[in-house]
């Protein structure tokens, strides 16, 4: 029974730590489960300065367009863990 114990307040206490570290980072607890150490975190996505890449891009002569497209469609992605 005490080692039982034991194992779930370490196991808290890792989930609180890696939480926090997550929540510092931007993400936002969803969901948690107290039975199981189960969290759902989601990050909204970032917006793109696309006046400042199109400088960029006019810049390079148009070399710095294929990083912005890159960078357009990752932050429309919303991630979750």
């Amino acid at each position: 029974m005490k080692i039982e114990n034991l194992i779930k307040n370490e196991n808290s206490k890792k989930l609180s730590t890696v939480l926090a570290q997550k929540v510092k980072k931007g993400f936002v607890i969803e969901e948690v489960n107290n039975k199981l150490p189960f969290v759902v975190l989601s990050k909204k996505p970032a917006k793109v300065n696309h006046r400042l890449n199109f400088w960029m891009s006019c810049a390079t002569f148009g070399l710095w367009s294929i990083p912005w497209m890159y960078q357009c469609l990752e932050t429309k992605k919303e991630k979750k863990l």
